[in-house]
């Protein structure tokens, strides 16, 4: 799959996913909190699912000189 999580995307999404987990396991939120690790791995591995079925992009274009 081709990378489509730009830079800041990609540091929201493991600061979140990281939040999130860290609620849960602390017990401040519900079980739910365990799906910060969605937002975690696709920050990590750079793709998103949904941004592919959607057509999105939040990464910066390369030009190719």
């Amino acid at each position: 799959m081709k990378t489509n999580v730009g830079g800041i995307d990609k540091i929201l999404r493991v600061v979140v996913g990281l939040a999130l987990i860290a609620m849960a396991a602390l017990g401040v939120v519900g079980v739910w909190g365990w799906i910060g690790v969605v937002p975690l791995l696709t920050g990590l591995f750079g793709v998103c699912p949904a941004y592919s079925l959607l057509g999105m992009n939040t990464c910066p274009s390369r030009k190719d000189v």
